[in-house]
């Protein structure tokens, strides 16, 4: 009788064992009732579990339509990697970890205490400190991670402002010989591939400032948690603070100041307070002065920044306050 009623509900696939309900048991003990048998939800759902059915959530297996030259892109930033690695050249990985809201807020997880942390009950942003834009740098060879916390846009701008200040601090101290820098990085944001002001922008502070020949190879669409930053560093900022409100950038320092693991991960942070703007534009005239190679595999993703002879800039770059 249970399949009489289960089956103009049962969705799947006929020619599998996959298969589940689109209706609630509440629906089928009704429909039961209107058969003549009273029945409770809890039978109900017991009989379900021997007839093959149980509770499941939506599991992430499909990666939708792929690149075709989505694995040529994987093996070619590998052997980018190895190439730089194999001269002591500096390999970074990069990208903006979350927007996080700064106040009296629910933080996701759960940490042991006695009582529980008491929050808002409504994340309203009118109610907030801020929005804390966390842009990370990961050093592969070293295992070290830098995060510059911004309370402004996530622009091309705050994106290379926060690696010319690690080029200019942490490079002369891990690799003083460098004369190249290979960035992994994804496709979109602020280190988007298709950007204009992150190319110029990279060529102005970081290749011709400091004569540093740029290589940045870029993931595929939809391919980011391969990025190393991912789960080397940004997965290991959450653990140290699930379930802890971030009340203030202070404490939002804080947080990624201690994050450590027991494989030797480090990680500094960094507060800016530069407002950056949006929109910025970067004409064909500008573009065509760069020195900017694409490379033969996957140019789209691929490119190396060399330095300008007698190249010089203005630009300041954004302020980094350490807290």
């Amino acid at each position: 009788m249970l399949l009489e009623v289960v089956a103009p509900h049962t969705a799947g696939d006929p020619m599998s064992q996959a298969k589940w309900l689109n209706c609630r048991l509440t629906d089928l003990r009704r429909a039961m009732a209107a058969r003549g048998h009273c029945v409770s939800k809890p039978v109900i759902s017991r009989l379900l579990r021997e007839l093959g059915y149980s509770l499941r959530a939506n599991v992430k297996q499909e990666a939708g339509k792929q690149h075709p030259e989505r694995d040529r892109q994987f093996h070619y930033i590998r052997a980018q990697r190895a190439a730089h690695l194999s001269r002591h050249q500096p390999v970074i990985s990069v990208d903006t970890k979350k927007k996080e809201l700064v106040g009296n807020f629910k933080n996701s997880g759960r940490i042991w205490c006695q009582v529980p942390e008491v929050v808002d009950a409504h994340d309203f942003p009118q109610d907030a400190v801020g929005r804390a834009a966390p842009y990370g740098i990961y050093d592969v060879s070293h295992n070290r991670g830098t995060v510059y916390v911004g309370q402004s846009a996530d622009t091309p701008t705050f994106a290379v402002d926060n690696i010319a200040h690690w080029c200019a601090t942490e490079l002369p101290e891990r690799y003083p010989q460098a004369t190249d820098l290979l960035i992994e990085a994804d496709s979109g944001g602020s280190n988007s591939a298709r950007s204009r002001v992150w190319k110029q922008q990279l060529q102005v502070q970081i290749a011709d400032r400091l004569g540093v020949t740029i290589t940045v190879c870029h993931y595929p669409t939809g391919a980011s948690k391969w990025n190393p930053i991912e789960h080397r560093l940004f997965s290991e900022i959450s653990k140290t603070w699930a379930g802890c409100p971030l009340r203030s950038f202070v404490v939002v320092l804080q947080y990624i100041n201690e994050t450590q693991t027991a494989t030797g991960l480090r990680v500094r942070a960094h507060f800016v307070s530069t407002v950056y703007e949006t929109g910025v534009k970067v004409s064909d005239e500008e573009m065509a002065t760069l020195a900017l190679q694409t490379h033969e595999v996957c140019p789209q993703w691929n490119y190396t920044i060399h330095p300008r002879p007698l190249a010089g800039s203005t630009h300041e770059g954004g302020e980094v306050i350490l807290l």
